[in-house]
């Protein structure tokens, strides 16, 4: 065997082990982050099947005049305050708690439950949609290959996919809420000289003439005929991902309160 084929065999084998380290690397980190939803996950539904339990002797949830934590939310609370609500959507893997960090809008980009640096992340609430007070709860999550965070809304590109999961889960510290799909659309980030509808814009939602040209806007560029809708006065989530087949392009499926 000749020297040259032996060093191309040797830097061969070198590529294929750190190759093989970085899949392992990644197993394992997927692995970690799914026993950690598992374990919160559990907690929501051991909290759940309190159906109200026992009252719990803390200030944060017996203060006069203010509402009653649910008990799914309780020992997730008492963990980590910045949690804001729980998403579940039937027919897919996404059933995560949705955060909000006072401080740094952006903090769940690359921070888990703990407050852990990681790559996945948590659906977060944009700076703009405040979980009381907002008509439209915009959401954002990571378009994840491993399938985590918001991957799985994908599937609402398919028609079919949607009529059979036309509703989900989304809850808040209070009370348990539904909501039906309105639309599907997909769009992208664009410059901020770009005179075009952003959906992402919330922030200019704020007059019943507003709201109802938000729902117009959404309506036309949906993939496919809902016959859902809403008016001003009804209370908007909306789901938002990448989603990779333009630059900068994104997913959205918006929801409206049922």
């Amino acid at each position: 065997m000749g020297k040259t084929k032996k060093i191309l065999i040797a830097i061969s084998s070198l590529v294929l082990i750190f190759s093989l380290i970085g899949v392992s690397r990644s197993l394992l980190r997927d692995y970690a982050e799914q026993q950690k939803m598992n374990e919160l996950t559990s907690m929501w539904e051991e909290g759940s099947n309190k159906n109200g339990g026992d009252a719990i002797p803390s200030f944060l949830f017996n203060k006069k005049d203010k509402p009653v934590v649910l008990p799914e939310f309780r020992g997730l609370y008492e963990r980590n305050s910045d949690i804001v609500g729980w998403l579940k959507i039937n027919g897919t893997r996404i059933e995560y708690p949705v955060m909000q960090n006072p401080q740094d809008a952006g903090y769940y980009l690359n921070h888990d439950f703990d407050k852990n640096e990681t790559e996945a992340g948590l659906p977060f609430l944009d700076r703009n949609s405040q979980i009381k007070s907002s008509d439209i709860l915009l959401i954002h999550g990571h378009h994840m290959k491993s399938g985590w965070m918001f991957k799985d809304l994908m599937k609402y590109k398919t028609e079919s996919f949607y009529k059979e999961h036309n509703t989900f889960e989304f809850s808040t510290l209070y009370e348990k809420e539904e909501y039906e799909i309105v639309a599907v659309i997909l769009s992208k980030v664009y410059r901020k000289s770009d005179d075009v509808f952003k959906y992402y814009q919330i922030e200019n939602v704020k007059t019943p003439a507003e709201f109802d040209a938000y729902v117009q806007n959404i309506k036309k560029l949906a993939l496919y005929d809902t016959g859902v809708t809403a008016q001003y006065g009804d209370k908007l989530v909306v789901l938002s991902t990448c989603e990779y087949s333009t630059e900068n392009g994104r997913l959205a499926v918006v929801a409206v309160k049922r």
